[in-house]
């Protein structure tokens, strides 16, 4: 399994190889329960175990990575109950966000959201899945800091963490990424241009259903595959 080649720039050797390893599991390179073997990701990444043990850490308090006793550390494999649980959570706090954005967002903050969102619309045809969910995180980034919520954005920083490789589940499924459009440019209108808090809160509810409703259609089928693979 190839991998990609940490390059020795500037930003810490740590930073790079946890952004890498990051993408690779969202990217679906590693399996749902795969080990992570240090000594493979050593020569994978051509990094120290040191490095590795310390980005292991960090993926870990992520949700990305858990230690299983006498396994080490494997990529988290979220069940449909634990997806269903963390989206039901994030549409919550999500559409709390979006109302107290429509009522404290600054100005900049309004016109910021604007921009993300005319970038997601304008490129998302040509992105591949690491520069999708670069450009939601961008989008979630001006949200929460508009909600001005220090509670909010620790925990829904959290989720989100939890619920990446759901996100990317959701947004390589065929026809989400239009759907996605059009759900963050209603909840630009409600929250950024109109200011209406009652409404934002459903747009942001909405695009949480229905981005919870694609990701567990299509971690179903991952797994229907999984075990037919094992059958056969």
């Amino acid at each position: 399994m190839a991998g990609q080649r940490v390059q020795r720039v500037a930003a810490p050797l740590r930073a790079q190889v946890l952004e890498v390893l990051r993408q690779d599991i969202l990217a679906a390179e590693f399996e749902p329960g795969e080990r992570l073997v240090e000594a493979r990701l050593c020569a994978r990444y051509e990094v120290s175990r040191t490095v590795i043990r310390e980005v292991l850490r960090q993926l870990e308090s992520e949700g990305l990575v858990t230690t299983v006793p006498n396994r080490g550390p494997v990529v988290t494999e979220l069940t449909a109950f634990d997806a269903k649980a963390l989206f039901e959570v994030r549409g919550a706090l999500e559409g709390l966000a979006g109302a107290l954005f429509a009522e404290r967002a600054t100005a900049e903050q309004r016109e910021q959201l604007g921009k993300v969102v005319r970038r997601f619309a304008r490129t998302y045809r040509k992105a591949d899945l690491a520069e999708r969910l670069a450009m939601k995180d961008d989008f979630y980034d001006v949200l929460i800091a508009g909600a001005v919520n220090p509670v909010i954005e620790s925990t829904l920083r959290g989720i989100h963490a939890r619920v990446q490789m759901l996100r990317g589940l959701s947004l390589q499924a065929d026809g989400r990424a239009p759907e996605t459009v059009r759900e963050l440019e209603a909840i630009h209108d409600a929250a950024a241009v109109r200011g209406d808090a009652d409404a934002a809160r459903e747009a942001c509810e909405r695009h949480v259903r229905n981005a919870a409703a694609t990701a567990l259609r299509e971690l179903a089928a991952r797994q229907r595959e999984d075990q037919d693979t094992d059958a056969g």
